[in-house]
């Protein structure tokens, strides 16, 4: 019944649905040249053989996988996979990213007619669906195709699973077609089952499988000799509100660090003219990188506003702030910095990665800060006492690390579907 609802109203919706999507190539939040594809309409042939697709809905979910697919892609040649995002950044990565034979293409609105098409077109012998995003249209066109669903890495926050519980005649036939549900931890796994997944559990988080964060050595080696010795440190993945915040911080922290450079890296290149903009009207000296500015001697802030150079910036600056959690996000992956050394902050926003967060403070490799001050007395102690730094980023190193058996369990775990599906190993 919940189903048949939401298929009549996802139907009814097609001419809304396309003004928005149309709303949002104007915003840069879709990608014109590709709309195509949002409406189940291919834009490359399918390739001969067996056929994986991987579903996530962002960055954060398609970075976490990237190691699963190469994975399997070694264990079991001759295949290919599909991977889907929705957003134009989580493209952009992908397609600098992925292995051979793996590709990507934009998930199409979940609307009945246009998931059958992409079914149809795609015709997947398997599909890996990836953390949260659970669309109705797409998982039951794929179970009533015969397609083998997965659902790996799953994340089901408190809030989520409170909502679901009030309306469990709509969340129950969704999770009962996954033939396996793999939670992030044991209270994600639970929180499944209570849903109605059969035989949730977890066997680690696949986020700990992650490879360190790729850096073009000749960038690095530029940029390190322009900072010239100065103490530096990166706010990461910000979002709005937090930018005036790191801005206040650097103050604090310059008053105590002469030559302080701070880096922002905001979690949306393209507002990077307005953040500039905002800072240089508060005072500050910014250089933007995604302007082809390089931070000089006089330069405050330095903006890097592009797409795909976080381990750049987490190599080139010992200390790193985690945007998201000043600000009611919920966070980002405390993981990306913890392996290449560095000292991690994160606010008190920090839902979305909760139990990673957790684990990297239990071995002190991660700070919480409440706010602004507490923030900049943070990074200023950590600037100023070398032992304590390499102390924390090795801690941080350390925990990142712990969990490397998390990428040969969850292929354990898929090995039956995989083989059931005909997707013959080496």
């Amino acid at each position: 019944m919940a189903l048949a609802l939401y298929r009549g109203v996802t139907t009814a919706a097609a001419p809304l649905i396309r003004y928005y999507l149309k709303q949002r190539c104007i915003q840069g939040k879709e990608d014109i040249s590709r709309l195509d594809e949002r409406f189940g309409l291919a834009s490359r042939p399918r390739p001969p053989g067996a056929l994986v697709w991987v579903h996530g809905a962002s960055v954060g979910e398609a970075q976490s996988v990237l190691a699963l697919i190469s994975r399997i892609l070694n264990e079991r040649p001759g295949m290919h996979v599909l991977v889907t995002t929705g957003t134009v950044t989580s493209a952009e990565l992908l397609a600098r990213r992925l292995p051979a034979l793996a590709f990507h293409q934009y998930i199409p609105v979940d609307r009945a007619e246009w998931a059958a098409r992409f079914l149809k077109h795609w015709r997947p012998d398997l599909a890996l669906w990836v953390e949260s995003e659970l669309w109705p249209n797409l998982i039951a066109a794929a179970g009533a195709a015969g397609v083998p669903l997965a659902l790996v890495n799953g994340r089901m926050s408190d809030a989520s699973f409170r909502r679901w519980r009030r309306v469990p005649f709509a969340i129950k036939p969704l999770l009962g077609r996954f033939a396996l549900c793999l939670g992030q931890d044991d209270a994600e796994a639970r929180r499944f089952a209570a849903l109605g997944a059969v035989g949730a559990r977890c066997v680690g988080n696949l986020k700990f499988a992650a490879q360190p964060l790729p850096v073009d050595e000749a960038a690095h080696a530029r940029l390190k000799a322009g900072i010239d010795g100065r103490p530096s440190w990166v706010a990461a993945s910000t979002h709005p509100g937090e930018e005036e915040l790191i801005a206040g911080a650097h103050r604090a922290i310059a008053a105590r660090h002469p030559r302080l450079l701070t880096v922002i890296v905001p979690r949306h290149p393209a507002r990077g003219p307005a953040i500039a903009q905002l800072l240089k009207e508060r005072g500050f000296a910014v250089a933007r990188r995604g302007a082809g500015e390089a931070p000089g001697e006089k330069t405050e802030i330095y903006l890097a506003d592009t797409l795909g150079e976080l381990g750049l910036f987490y190599r080139l600056s010992p200390v790193a702030f985690l945007g998201g959690s000043l600000v009611p996000h919920g966070g980002h992956n405390p993981l990306e910095p913890a392996l290449l050394g560095a000292a991690v902050l994160a606010g008190p926003h920090m839902r979305n990665f909760a139990a990673v967060a957790d684990a990297l403070r239990g071995a002190g490799g991660l700070a919480t800060v409440a706010d602004q001050a507490a923030l900049a007395g943070a990074v200023a102690l950590l600037l100023g006492d070398p032992v304590w730094r390499n102390r924390a980023g090795e801690a941080a190193r350390r925990a990142a690390e712990t969990q490397g058996y998390v990428l040969d369990a969850v292929c354990r775990e898929l090995a039956p579907l995989l083989d059931a599906a005909g997707l013959a190993r080496a």
